[in-house]
């Protein structure tokens, strides 16, 4: 499995874009030095895309065939790309306020301490359908580490399109998030002109 160990805050800086929507509540204090180029349209293409890549921690190779599974649905490209990645397992257990980062709600996953629907899954690219219980395992419940995770969490705001009970563990997909509701700084038209090249 390929694993980006790129440093979060520069990537964030390289971006421009808030850490605040990986879940982390640090700042840098470094400016990027940058010449003050004009950005082709192109480049301002790659950079969403590359937004998107980085906030979800998904891969090329996969955000395209996320991307060609999109195309195929009905209504707009855009707004599917966008749905199909916040409801990925790893992301839904971010959104519950289970992990502090998406790179942690992957890792409690691959560790098979979640269950969907009483079977337990440990693919981090699960997509979620509505009607989904989503909980952490029976035998990782009583782990301290979920205690400081929710005392972490716990200010963080649950999305409308989740039922979460966070003493349980546990959670429900009420439906499928619309893209008004995904708090994500992502132009996805510009990723959509990107592909259709």
């Amino acid at each position: 499995m390929a694993v980006n160990r790129v440093p979060v805050l520069k990537r964030c800086r390289s971006l421009g874009m808030d850490p605040i929507y990986l879940g982390i509540d640090k700042k840098s204090n470094r400016q990027l030095k940058r010449a003050n180029r004009k950005m082709s349209e192109y480049g301002l293409q790659l950079r969403e895309k590359q937004k998107a890549k980085f906030i979800y921690g998904v891969l090329e190779k996969p955000f395209r065939n996320y991307y060609s599974k999109a195309k195929k649905m009905s209504g707009m490209t855009g707004e599917n790309l966008m749905i199909i990645l916040e409801t990925r397992l790893d992301n839904v257990i971010f959104r519950m306020g289970l992990a502090r980062t998406r790179r942690e709600a992957r890792q409690i996953v691959d560790h098979k301490h979640v269950t969907v629907n009483g079977k337990v899954v440990n693919i981090p690219s699960y997509l979620i359908k509505a009607g989904d219980v989503v909980e952490i395992n029976e035998k990782h419940k009583g782990s301290t580490r979920y205690k400081l995770i929710l005392e972490a969490t716990g200010g963080r705001m649950v999305p409308e399109w989740l039922d979460v009970d966070q003493e349980a563990l546990k959670g429900t997909i009420k439906e499928l998030p619309a893209r008004d509701v995904i708090d994500v700084p992502v132009d996805e038209m510009l990723i959509v002109e990107l592909y259709s090249k």
